[in-house]
């Protein structure tokens, strides 16, 4: 095959319709980062110029393309070929340049896999039949490297229509008895968690989900003791419902010095013993103790 090192602008560059090939939203942000500090692509995408319709295709390197863009590179370098390539080829190039690194969502994979036609080409992608029909039966990524104590939580978003999500949240709550959990929220709020670790990202200058979502219930944590107007009607001074009350929205925080501490268990001890307050209920103190502090003259 003839190729060419060809310079250009990645804008003019046609990705994939279809792309085995995913990347995590840690590893993308770093490769962002990376070739902003880089000011240039460091390894070569692979290109097939359709002489026809004068559009060149990536066959290979879709993310680091996508990345060029977004870190603000104009001009970058790649591998290319106008030689004519049937698609059996091209998915063929694209399965065998994905084989090197990477992760593969296994149900794309699968559907290019069997897009190609020919036995030679899918030889020459590297992946057989018993090794897809392996991998195809496999739930989750192995855990081998390391014996972790772990569970799994699913955020599901849902479309506001009210009879889908009354179904998902019943099946969701069907599993309570398992070890995992599933969480339904709304399919707009998709969005604004992506923005919100997006954010938290850029704002610390971090790139693992996970670090970036403490940082998010960090800051919530800080702003706790705002959601008392989700209860407390400031006009009236009524509450808004008959539920519960969270103690860190009128006390701003969910932790005392010790000392201070311990004078209060003493107390609650002693209003348990008289029955002032049911032990079961030991929140009921504060309550006894505001009233007497309203209902002394100032």
């Amino acid at each position: 095959m003839k190729t060419d090192i060809v310079t250009g602008d990645p804008k003019t560059l046609t990705g994939l319709e279809l792309n085995a090939r995913y990347m995590r939203h840690e590893q993308y942000q770093q490769l962002v980062s990376n070739l902003r500090e880089d000011e240039a692509l460091t390894s070569t995408p692979f290109i097939w110029h359709d002489t026809a319709t004068g559009l060149r295709h990536i066959l290979s390197g879709n993310h680091r393309v996508k990345a060029a863009i977004e870190a603000g590179i104009e001009e970058i370098h790649w591998l290319e070929t106008s030689e004519p390539l049937t698609e059996s080829k091209r998915l063929a190039i694209q399965i065998s340049h994905n084989s090197i690194a990477g992760e593969d969502d296994l149900a794309i994979l699968k559907t290019i896999y069997e897009k190609i036609d020919e036995i030679d080409l899918r030889q020459y992608a590297g992946i057989d039949d018993a090794t897809l029909e392996l991998l195809a039966e496999l739930d989750s990524p192995s855990l081998g490297e390391a014996n972790l104590s772990f569970q799994t939580l699913a955020i599901v978003f849902l479309p506001d229509d009210l009879k889908d999500a009354q179904d998902v949240l019943r099946d969701a709550l069907g599993l309570a008895s398992s070890s995992d959990a599933v969480w339904v929220t709304a399919l707009r709020q998709y969005d604004q968690t992506m923005a919100a670790l997006d954010l938290a990202s850029k704002s610390s200058d971090v790139t693992n989900v996970a670090t970036a979502l403490g940082l998010i219930l960090e800051s919530f944590k800080d702003h706790a003791g705002e959601l008392v107007d989700a209860w407390y009607d400031r006009d009236t001074g009524d509450p808004k419902h008959h539920g519960m009350a969270p103690l860190v929205t009128l006390f701003h925080t969910d932790a005392m010095p010790t000392k201070g501490a311990a004078i209060v268990e003493k107390a609650l001890q002693q209003a348990v013993a008289r029955g002032d307050i049911p032990a079961e209920h030991r929140h009921r103190a504060l309550e006894l103790w505001a009233r007497q502090y309203l209902d002394t003259p100032q």
